[in-house]
């Protein structure tokens, strides 16, 4: 199909990835377009607002432990500083990328218009994953995500039991803020806390819990739950749950009987599933996709290269890197030089040489437990608790999300 004579750099995803990719491209590719005035950047977003995800297993039990101006931030608002010819937001969610004609279909929940069909000059799947738990993410939008946190914390306050499943780091953290604001902070020398107030179970299916990082680690991490009432079952998969609603929607009951393969139950007056998280994907062609569902990437450039010329996939979504913040960000600065000299050379105009990607594999991971502990490594090297306090467990990474969201991050091109 004929392209239309404003270049659209269409990116699906409003979180770190897309947010970031925006904001980068904007500064440092648009402005080396030869007419850059006929490109514009359309960032395509369920949300029209920001949340630093990290900070949930804390924010959703009270709006008093963290900051809630940094919390949630206005899309339109961080982008307000850029010509509008330049930069478009669309409040909507993607519906289907057809890729061969070259066409996003974007649908709008909240206004007159249902849909509208975009065509692209090049594009940026950004779109994250989803977690079971709607408490842990920005499944839907903002208003959702908060009308969640409201039930919750009406259902928190009268519990007895809570079971979480999931003994990675959502799992784990959740668990320290509960057991820490049910049951209170624990002493210095404080060790495992008999007759808690709430009792709070995490279960695992692995040997250990946080598997990424060394058995030491996860050790101490355990100790620390201990010491505000965190129970951990290890070796032991949640194999159902009844009613099997549960846990997805706080609107519906919350009560639990959590089925286990060793062929034992808990009952919970909250159920939290902080295990796995499924990839926004089911608006792409299935032939783009590896079997987990996530976007089958090339892991040097981050070009989709089943999907044809000047398609990308950044973030959690892509196969390129396992899911984290850190590599994201890493990313970011290779697959927006990427995508500036695919554009320079589809304007006819000089490139430089494309940039590779490469993961960082070495053991990086920190979780905070509660809101004075914490445990973790950085590039292989095991952190102490007041470094996990003081770098993530103050107020998970709000400290970061300025400079990040507003763009300042990206001033210098990397």
């Amino acid at each position: 199909m004929a392209e239309p004579t404003t270049k659209n750099i269409v990116i699906l995803g409003g979180s770190y990835a897309g947010i970031s990719t925006a904001h980068y491209l904007l500064k440092h590719a648009i402005p080396k377009l030869s007419d850059s005035h006929s490109y514009q950047v359309v960032l395509v977003s369920a949300s029209s607002e920001i949340i630093c995800r990290p900070a949930c297993p804390r924010a959703m039990i009270s709006d008093d432990l963290l900051s809630q101006e940094k919390l949630w931030v206005s899309i339109p608002e961080v982008f307000k500083n850029y010509p509008v010819s330049n930069f478009r937001f669309e409040h909507a969610r993607a519906e289907h990328v057809d890729h061969a004609n070259r066409t996003v279909s974007i649908r709008y929940e909240k206004e007159e218009e249902d849909e509208k069909t975009i065509p692209f000059h090049a594009l940026v799947i950004a779109t994250g994953c989803s977690t079971p738990s709607p408490l842990l993410g920005l499944n839907k939008d903002s208003t959702e995500l908060r009308a969640q946190w409201a039930l919750f914390r009406d259902a928190m306050m009268k519990a007895k039991s809570i079971v979480i499943a999931g003994g990675g780091p959502a799992g784990v953290e959740t668990a320290g803020e509960l057991g820490e604001y049910l049951n209170g902070q624990p002493g210095w020398f404080a060790g495992k806390l008999e007759n808690p107030k709430v009792d709070i179970t995490v279960v695992t299916s692995a040997s250990q819990i946080l598997p990424l990082l060394r058995s030491s680690i996860a050790l101490k991490a355990e100790d620390y739950l201990a010491r505000v009432g965190v129970t951990v079952i290890k070796g032991t998969k949640v194999t159902g749950v009844t009613p099997p609603e549960s846990g997805t929607d706080l609107a519906l009951p919350t009560k639990a009987t959590v089925s286990l393969s060793d062929e034992t139950e808990l009952n919970a007056d909250i159920y939290i599933p902080a295990v796995g998280m499924t990839p926004n994907t089911s608006f792409l062609d299935k032939s783009l996709l590896m079997s987990d569902g996530r976007v089958e990437t090339n892991h040097s450039t981050l070009r989709v290269d089943k999907a044809g010329d000047r398609v990308y996939a950044v973030g959690d979504v892509g196969s390129y890197a396992r899911p984290a913040v850190h590599s994201i960000l890493n990313a970011v600065p290779v697959v927006c030089a990427n995508i500036k000299r695919d554009l320079l050379l589809a304007a006819g105009d000089e490139a430089g040489a494309e940039r590779s990607f490469k993961e960082d594999t070495r053991e990086t991971q920190m979780v905070p437990i509660g809101r004075s502990k914490g445990v973790g490594a950085a590039m292989g090297y095991r952190l102490p608790s007041f470094l996990v306090w003081l770098i993530k467990g103050r107020d998970y990474w709000l400290w970061t999300t300025g400079d990040l969201w507003s763009g300042k991050q990206w001033e210098k091109e990397s």
